[in-house]
């Protein structure tokens, strides 16, 4: 959902698609590295 909420935003900034996808794109992918960085730390912290 952040992923495709970025690339609106970015649409209706007035950027290209080109743009809109790669920040779309940029936008998912730290979304996935936050998601690894707290699964692993919650694992340390219960196990």
């Amino acid at each position: 959902m952040a992923a495709a909420a970025a690339g609106v935003l970015a649409r209706l900034d007035g950027a290209t698609y080109l743009a809109a996808i790669t920040r779309a794109a940029t936008t998912f992918a730290a979304v996935l590295t936050l998601a690894t960085v707290i699964s692993g730390a919650l694992t340390q912290l219960l196990s």
